[in-house]
C-alpha cells in the first residue's frame, strides 16, 4: 500500500486560477492552500491572480482568445505536453482528456444536449452537433475524458452531479467519487458595528434591510427572479450584486423597469467577498442550475440566513433542511415565492437568528481541511490502484 505520508508531485490544471473566477475555481484554490504543506503543487493556468507559498505557478499561452473551444484544444494540448511526465497526479478541473483525477463541477455536455429528450427532437439536437465545430469538440473531448474511467478517479460535487453522471456515463460509476466543497469559518456572528462598517467601506445604504446576490452568471443564477422579488418588498430593502460586471447593463434595465434602480447595487468582481457578507442580512440563491452552489456554504459560514432553490437546481439543497438552516424554493422562477421567503426572513427577527445559528452549524461540519483530505486519500488509493 502506498505510503499516505508520501509527499506527492501534483499537477493541477485550472485555465483560470483566481478567487473571481466562480465557486469551481475557489474549490481549486481552497484545495492547493490546504494540500501546498503537505505535497508538491504545480498549477497550470492561463490566467493566475493567486499567490500561495509552496505552489509553483506556470503559465500557459492563450493564442487563441476570441474562440473559446479552439482554446479549450489548445489548453489541453499544452498541459498534456507539459504534464505528460513527472507528476505522481494530474488532476483536472477542465473539460479535457487527460489527467488520472477529473473534477467535474458543471453538467456534462451530453446530458445537457440529450438528456431527456427523444424523437425528433433528440435527431434535432444531433444534427445541431453534427453542424458545429464548437459542440462536436466539447463532446468529444468529454467522451474522452469519461471513457477511460477505470484508470482514473472522477470527483463530484454534490449526490445530484452524482447521479447525472451515472446516467449519462454509466461506465464512470466505478470511478465517480463524491467531495463536496468546504467553507472556512469566520468565527462569530458580526456584530451591528461590523455591519454598518462593512457597509461603509461598500458605499452601501447605512440603514435598511441587505439582500446580497453572488454570481457571475446572472441570468443562470437567477437575479430576474430576484430583481422581480426585490419589487414587491418594503422600500428599506436593497440589494448588493456580486458577478461579472460585463452583464449589468441587462439588469440595471430590469431594476429601472421594476422600478427599484435606486435600491439595486452593482459592486462587479470582489477578489475577497467578505464584507458583502458582512454588509447584508441574508444571502438570495435562486438559482437555476448549481452543481453545488459554494456561495451559499461560504453565506452560511457568515452566519447569513440563505433562501436557496430546492435540490432539484441546487446540489447543496441535498443536504439542507427546510426551514431549519435554510429556506428553500421549490420553483426558483416563482419571484412571487421568492418575495414570500423573502418577507418571513427579514420581518421576523427570531427566523433570522434561529437559521443564522443553524446555518453556521451546518458550515462547522464541513471545512476545507477535511475536504482536502478526502481529495488526498484519492490520490493515494488511486497510486495503490496502480501498483
Amino acid at each position: 500500500m502506498t505510503d499516505t505520508k508520501r509527499r506527492l508531485r501534483i499537477a493541477v490544471l485550472n485555465r483560470v486560477f483566481s478567487p473571481i473566477g466562480g465557486g469551481a475555481e475557489r474549490y481549486s484554490i481552497a484545495l492547493v492552500e490546504q494540500l501546498a504543506a503537505r505535497h508538491e503543487i504545480h498549477v497550470f493556468a492561463q490566467q493566475i491572480d493567486h499567490q500561495w507559498p509552496g505552489v509553483t505557478y506556470h503559465t500557459v499561452s492563450k493564442p487563441l482568445v476570441r474562440s473559446g473551444w479552439l482554446n479549450q484544444l489548445w489548453y489541453a494540448s499544452a498541459t498534456w505536453w507539459a504534464t505528460r511526465r513527472g507528476f505522481d497526479v494530474v488532476h483536472s478541473h477542465e473539460n479535457i482528456w487527460h489527467g488520472q483525477v477529473q473534477t467535474v463541477h458543471v453538467l456534462p455536455v451530453k446530458y445537457k444536449l440529450f438528456h431527456g429528450r427523444t424523437g425528433w427532437r433528440l435527431a434535432l439536437q444531433w444534427l445541431k452537433v453534427a453542424t458545429s465545430l464548437r459542440l462536436m469538440t466539447y463532446l468529444g473531448m468529454e467522451h474522452v475524458r469519461f471513457s477511460n474511467a477505470g484508470s482514473r478517479r472522477i470527483v463530484v460535487t454534490s449526490n445530484a452531479m452524482m447521479n447525472q453522471m451515472a446516467c449519462t456515463y454509466p461506465a464512470t460509476v466505478p470511478a465517480l467519487r463524491l467531495v463536496s466543497p468546504g467553507v472556512t469559518m469566520t468565527g462569530a456572528l458580526a456584530t451591528t458595528e461590523q455591519q454598518i462598517a462593512a457597509r461603509q467601506r461598500m458605499h452601501l445604504p447605512p440603514t435598511g434591510l441587505g439582500i446580497l446576490f453572488v454570481g457571475n452568471d446572472y441570468r443562470k443564477k437567477g437575479l430576474t427572479t430576484l430583481i422581480k422579488a426585490l419589487a414587491e418588498l418594503s422600500g428599506n430593502t436593497w440589494l448588493a450584486v456580486v458577478g461579472n460586471a460585463a452583464q449589468s447593463a441587462e439588469f440595471k434595465a430590469q431594476a429601472m423597469a421594476g422600478g427599484v434602480t435606486d435600491r439595486v447595487f452593482f459592486l462587479g468582481s470582489l477578489k475577497d467577498v467578505n464584507d458583502a457578507y458582512l454588509a447584508v442580512d441574508c444571502l438570495a440563491h435562486p438559482t437555476l442550475e448549481d452543481s453545488f452552489g459554494m456561495v451559499v456554504l461560504e453565506a452560511m459560514a457568515h452566519g447569513l440566513p440563505v433562501i436557496v432553490s430546492s435540490a432539484r437546481y441546487c446540489g447543496i439543497s441535498d443536504l439542507l433542511t427546510d426551514g431549519v438552516n435554510a429556506i428553500l424554493l421549490a420553483e426558483p422562477r416563482d419571484s412571487k415565492a421568492l418575495a414570500s421567503a423573502l418577507c418571513r426572513v427579514i420581518q421576523t427577527p427570531s427566523l433570522r437568528c434561529d437559521l443564522a445559528e443553524a446555518a453556521m452549524a451546518f458550515a462547522r461540519s464541513h471545512q476545507w481541511l477535511a475536504v482536502a483530505l478526502q481529495q488526498e486519500m484519492i490520490y493515494f488509493s488511486l497510486l495503490d490502484a496502480k501498483v
